[in-house]
């Protein structure tokens, strides 16, 4: 490794390792855990306003007109540059990266030599200059650990998320819109003439006479646009997209609705990274420090196990069967062929039953002790949030990971993974909503009971212009 540059990783006493040896109970004291690292889970952690006008009608931009959110300050980013770059992400990503190529990007993931899931994120090819990767802390880590351990000639810099990043500031702003509306739009705020850019690929623009860079990219199924430049310029881009936008229904969107909109998306966010029991792993968790991510989780929901393997899940689970390339070797390539011979569980969409929400809300009214209540839109209380899903005989056969109100749907909704006998759109299943014996020792969790609510299964994304758009671009 030639050299890191920038912030690395947050400074610490000890190392995860040490801190796992200092808990007898780890699966315990995450359950227990009131701080999670992610800003979604951490009051004001972001500048962005919770709200615009009202996160309701901020969920109806992505469907109706377009949404504007910025991005620039809750995703951690890694850049990588040097001779190596390429060699290092290849044999670290499930990804065919052999004719990855300046202009293109790639929901990128990585695992263990088990074929557990470290982590995903955004990677961008920028050709000499080199790669950035978007968001996903545990597999940025990651790949930091084998860059400085694997004898790679690469340079990596850090930029940490706004509220722990020891310049101030962020290296780029970084905006994305979205909904029937935002190609237009687009269009009328590029200087020029907009260029045509196929899904996952960018190109270079100016807006506002700034240099930015585009992603075609989209959770809402439309022609979306994901906007990054100089951080300084972000004032004068933003403003230049809201006065295009004004005339076709442009909002912006605060924290609220978009931490809500994975659920349309069919996105999983942030798996438990599967680091904390493999010995083969030692080294690296020795590397990551006491006080970091990885010892930060915050585990929630009505499953609850104290072997912390239980909640471990791999690239099929997590729907990237897609995207998993044999053709290279990569670390886990020999456990994922394995898998791959096997049937393996699903992700669905869980639609809630409307008359069980509407139970959980009339608990409060009620003299006895109330269901697990919930804010709307997102009522996932944890990073990440875990819900037992059972059969009709009670057998558990999945896991809901969080749930939120989607006023597109008009249904509440959660993402899970399911055995596949159970995956069919229609089946119905139940969802234990609350935790166990009264609630956790989170503080920020009330007494409640449990409750059980009825769910039919749905595809992922749920939304049927964003799956369309997932397949075009696969």
């Amino acid at each position: 490794m030639t050299g890191t540059t920038g912030e690395g990783l947050e400074a610490g006493s000890g190392s995860l390792q040490d801190f796992i040896d200092s808990q007898p109970d780890l699966a315990r004291y995450f359950y227990s855990c009131e701080g999670a690292p992610h800003a979604s889970r951490r009051p004001g952690a972001s500048p962005v306003p919770a709200e615009f006008s009202n996160w309701f009608e901020e969920q109806q931009a992505w469907r109706q007109s377009a949404v504007l959110f910025d991005q620039s300050h809750h995703m951690p980013e890694l850049f990588l540059k040097g001779p190596d770059a390429l060699r290092l992400l290849d044999h670290i990503g499930v990804n065919d990266l052999a004719h990855f190529a300046p202009g293109r990007a790639k929901q990128f993931v990585g695992c263990t030599r088990q074929g557990l899931m470290i982590g995903d994120c955004i990677l961008h090819h920028h050709g000499d200059a080199g790669f950035e990767l978007i968001s996903g802390m545990p597999l940025l880590n990651w790949v930091h650990y084998h860059a400085e351990t694997g004898g790679y000639d690469v340079e990596v810099r850090r930029d940490h998320d706004t509220p722990t990043n020891p310049a101030g500031r962020r290296t780029n702003f970084r905006f994305g819109m979205d909904g029937p509306r935002a190609g237009a739009i687009f269009g009328e705020a590029v200087d020029g003439s907009a260029p045509s850019i196929k899904f996952f690929n960018t190109a270079r623009v100016r807006i506002a006479g700034r240099d930015v860079l585009a992603l075609r990219h989209g959770m809402a199924g439309h022609q979306g646009v994901e906007l990054s430049g100089a951080y300084e310029d972000g004032p004068a881009v933003r403003a230049a997209l809201m006065e295009a936008g004004a005339r076709h229904g442009l909002k912006q969107g605060g924290t609220r609705a978009y931490f809500s909109s994975v659920v349309e998306s069919g996105w999983i966010a942030y798996p438990l990274p599967a680091i904390y029991t493999a010995p083969d792993l030692a080294d690296y968790r020795r590397w990551l420090p006491a006080n970091g991510w990885e010892a930060r989780m915050q585990l929630a929901g009505s499953f609850f196990s104290p072997d912390l393997e239980a909640y471990y899940t791999n690239p099929f689970e997590m729907g990237y069967a897609r995207i998993v390339s044999f053709d290279h070797d990569f670390v886990g390539r020999t456990a994922l062929e394995e898998m791959a011979r096997r049937p393996q569980r699903q992700k669905v969409t869980l639609a809630w039953n409307s008359e069980d929400v509407s139970a959980i809300f009339g608990s409060l009214f009620a003299d006895e002790l109330p269901y697990k209540t919930f804010e709307l839109p997102t009522a996932n209380y944890g990073f990440p949030h875990m819900d037992q899903v059972l059969d009709r005989g009670g057998r558990r056969v999945g896991i809901g990971r969080g749930a939120s109100y989607s006023a597109n749907e008009r249904a509440m909704l959660s993402l899970a993974i399911v055995d596949p006998g159970v995956a069919e759109p229609g089946t119905e299943l139940t969802l234990l909503w609350g935790e166990p014996d009264g609630g956790s020792a989170k503080p920020s969790v009330a007494r409640h009971r449990q409750f059980p609510v009825r769910v039919t299964v749905g595809p992922a994304p749920y939304a049927r212009a964003a799956r369309a758009m997932k397949r075009a671009g696969i």
